[in-house]
C-alpha cells in the first residue's frame, strides 16, 4: 500500500517534522495563545501523534480520537487557551502534513498517485473529526471551569456587601 509507505515517511521523520510544527504554531498570531503552554508540552503532543500516525489514521477507533481530543481540549481549556488557537494548530498541522506528504512523496506513477490521494483523504478524515471532539471537549469543560469563577465571583462580590 502505498499510503502506508508514506505515512511512514511521517513517522520516520516525526521529529523534524514536530519542531517546524512547533516552531510555526508558536508563532503564528492565530496560535499565539499556545505560547502559554511550555514548548516541551508542545513538542511531546505533536512527536506522539506523528510517531504514531499509522495506528491514528489505520486502527484507531472514532472513539479513541473522540478520547484523545476530547482530553486535550479540557486541558487547553483549563490553560485558559482560546478555542479558536487551538482548532487553528490542528488545521497548522494538518496542512504541513498535506505539504509534506506532496513534497517527500517522490510519486512516479498513477498507482502511487492514488496511494497519496488515498492518505489525504486518511488524513482529511482523522484531523476533521479531531476537530469536532476537541470543540466538544471545550463545551464539556467550559461549564466546569466557569463554575468556579463564577462561585468566586459571587464570594467576592458578598464580601464587598455592607
Amino acid at each position: 500500500m502505498v499510503a502506508l509507505r508514506l505515512i511512514r515517511l511521517i513517522e520516520t521523520h516525526s521529529e523534524q517534522i514536530a519542531g517546524t510544527l512547533a516552531s510555526r504554531i508558536r508563532t503564528s498570531p492565530k496560535t499565539s495563545e499556545l505560547q502559554k503552554i511550555s514548548e516541551s508540552e508542545l513538542l511531546t503532543g505533536l512527536r506522539e501523534l506523528l510517531l504514531h500516525m499509522s495506528e491514528w489514521l489505520l486502527s484507531k477507533t472514532e472513539n479513541d480520537i473522540e478520547q484523545r481530543y476530547n482530553q486535550i481540549a479540557i486541558r487547553r481549556a483549563s490553560q485558559g487557551i482560546a478555542l479558536a488557537d487551538s482548532c487553528w494548530a490542528v488545521v497548522m498541522t494538518k496542512e504541513y502534513l498535506w505539504d509534506f506528504i506532496q513534497k517527500e512523496g517522490f510519486l512516479r506513477n498513477p498507482i502511487e498517485l492514488y496511494g497519496e490521494m488515498e492518505l489525504l483523504a486518511l488524513v482529511d478524515q482523522f484531523f476533521d473529526r479531531a476537530l469536532c471532539y476537541m470543540a466538544e471537549g471545550y463545551s464539556q469543560a467550559l461549564p466546569e471551569i466557569a463554575a468556579p469563577r463564577k462561585k468566586q465571583r459571587e464570594f467576592n462580590a458578598a464580601a464587598f456587601v455592607p
